[in-house]
């Protein structure tokens, strides 16, 4: 690890934009340092792409920094225009508290509760007359300023509101507070936070001096090597809440990553030395194979989201998943792991393997070749090959009486949940 952040952070392909990149070197150098980082309650989970700014704060604070987070419960009541082409629907109050609480609680399982801080702007934003916001704040800013944004700009020929051109205003207001309330001197965010992030920086040098030490970097957009942006899947979004994309899906998202990517994402996503990532990135060119970097990508980012247990979970699907011996998985696993598997539903009664594949489950197309199939030993249930026509499937036998695995062939499973 570097001695200076902005020195680990520049080697790791994860600095952007950065408003004084000396002067923020020789206060970093100097203290440890208060950052923040803010994010909206829109949703009631972050995705992979959020971890972006997040990846950095974390640096921040193993290098001995203060990490901030703001949890936007009064930005996040109007919406961030950012990267939108269209007005956000707004939340209701209600809404926007229960996301909140949800983020909250990924947040410190992220950084912990010690040398860390999570605020809500709701605290002091809300306080603000509509008065008060234009004595005080809207006098300190030109429309021609904040009409030259680029997220204000990209906008105009479609349409803003007045509610969204105000966004920039209040997400400088956080910054003044941040910095007043909680030593806070730095505020990170991805590279569309540019112009939002500058405006804060001019409304403190505007209220406290030129000489107020404030600072902003962004994290460049993530993209992959093939020009498409990072974070997505054909399933839609990686979600960290584990109900939303299971341990197992957010594992194989990051093993599925391609040789091309997975340098640079195992400098980004995770804490390996240059030296480790180093020996990975020859491994991999010398025995592509072995997905040996992919593999320690997806060991890494998984255990510093969700945990230990959630890598051995989704490394034990996946060798089951491989060789065909599902018996030693639990009901759990088996809901994580089977998912994008073709399922279908049975009765928890017991039936003949031939007229349960074909009328029950349907299975096999025919009961000739549901016959074909299981005398040529192509059928397995729960992991054991069938090759008798009498045999009796009891859906109760295993993983709780909740599912059935059948693989036909080597590599065409099928989910079956009982009723």
């Amino acid at each position: 690890m570097a001695e200076n952040i902005i020195d680990e952070l520049a080697w790791r392909g994860a600095l952007n934009q950065l408003t004084d990149e000396d002067g923020l070197r020789e206060l970093v150098s100097e203290k440890s340092v208060g950052i923040y980082v803010g994010t909206d309650p829109t949703g009631n989970s972050l995705h992979v792409g959020h971890l972006i700014p997040f990846m950095m704060l974390k640096r921040f604070q193993l290098m001995g920094h203060h990490p901030v987070i703001l949890i936007g419960g009064g930005t996040g009541s109007i919406g961030d225009p950012s990267g939108r082409n269209s007005e956000r629907v707004l939340q209701s109050m209600d809404q926007v508290r229960a996301n909140q609480a949800k983020l909250t609680a990924q947040m410190e399982k992220l950084f912990g509760t010690e040398n860390f801080r999570i605020v809500n702007n709701y605290d002091w934003l809300s306080k603000i007359s509509l008065l008060d916001f234009l004595r005080d704040y809207g006098k300190l800013f030109s429309v021609n300023t904040m009409l030259a944004k680029d997220v204000v700009a990209s906008r105009l020929e479609a349409g803003i509101s007045y509610t969204e051109f105000t966004y920039q205003i209040l997400q400088a207001v956080d910054f003044l507070t941040l910095f007043e309330q909680e030593d806070v001197q730095v505020q990170l965010g991805g590279a569309d936070q540019w112009g939002n992030i500058t405006a804060g920086i001019d409304l403190i040098h505007r209220i406290k001096g030129q000489d107020a030490k404030a600072f902003g970097l962004t994290n460049p957009l993530m993209l992959k090597s093939d020009g498409t942006k990072f974070g997505k899947s054909a399933g839609g979004a990686i979600w960290l809440d584990p109900e939303q994309t299971s341990p197992y899906e957010f594992y194989q998202f990051w093993f599925n990553q391609d040789d091309a990517d997975v340098e640079k994402f195992l400098k980004f996503f995770t804490f390996l030395s240059k030296e480790e990532i180093d020996a990975l990135v020859v491994e991999t060119k010398e025995h592509p194979e072995r997905r040996a970097a992919q593999r320690r990508l997806a060991q890494e980012v998984t255990r510093f989201v969700h945990s230990q247990e959630a890598v051995d979970q989704a490394e034990a699907i996946s060798a089951a998943l491989f060789s065909g011996d599902v018996t030693a998985l639990t009901a759990e696993e088996i809901e994580q792991g089977f998912k994008q598997f073709p399922s279908t539903t049975a009765p928890v009664t017991s039936e003949n393997i031939v007229t349960w594949l074909v009328d029950t489950t349907k299975i096999e197309s025919s009961r000739r070749q549901a016959r074909e199939d299981i005398q040529n030993g192509a059928i397995t249930i729960n992991g054991t090959k069938q090759t008798s026509l009498e045999f009796e499937v009891d859906p109760s036998a295993m993983f709780d009486g909740r599912f059935v695995i059948v693989r036909r062939g080597k590599k065409k499973y099928f989910l079956v949940r009982v009723q």
